[in-house]
């Protein structure tokens, strides 16, 4: 994937969208075990309007790669502590331009990391506790 450059070039041939989508959601199942292959597919699930074969190219290389490294992957045992938690926080207006917060949060299964975020607010929280709600939301549809 380093050396291909997606885009949203119309001018290759289009592909079947179904079969397109499908590998890319199966992808995405897997992103949960195989972090590694999270940047690439979420580039590749940009392209699921219009896929062409130049994209459909590029998740068969993501499924080679897959082939090839069968063996990694986190592992988690079933005889280990499978409780989630989960940690959020905000801050109040931490950006300067447009005085939105951002929202943080983490995911743990046992002590394993298994998700975390970070992403800047849709809009602009009145008060601190407005804030940290929007942020709770957003963690909790995460744990969902």
């Amino acid at each position: 994937m380093a050396t291909t450059k997606l885009d949203a070039n119309l001018q290759g041939t289009q592909v079947d969208q179904t079969k397109y989508r499908s590998m890319i959601g199966g992808l995405m199942y897997l992103t949960s075990s195989r972090p590694d292959i999270a940047f690439a597919t979420f580039v590749c699930a940009r392209y699921q309007a219009p896929p062409t074969e130049k994209h459909l190219k590029d998740v068969k290389m993501i499924f080679h790669f897959l082939r090839q490294t069968i063996n990694m992957g986190l592992w988690y045992l079933k005889d280990y502590g499978f409780e989630l938690i989960a940690y959020s926080d905000a801050d109040h207006v931490g950006c300067n331009d447009n005085c939105k917060s951002t929202s943080g949060g983490i995911r743990f299964l046992g002590d394993k990391l298994v998700s975390c975020s970070s992403k800047k607010q849709d809009y602009t929280a009145m008060s601190t506790a407005k804030a940290e709600y929007v942020s709770l939301s957003a963690c909790c549809a995460q744990v969902i």
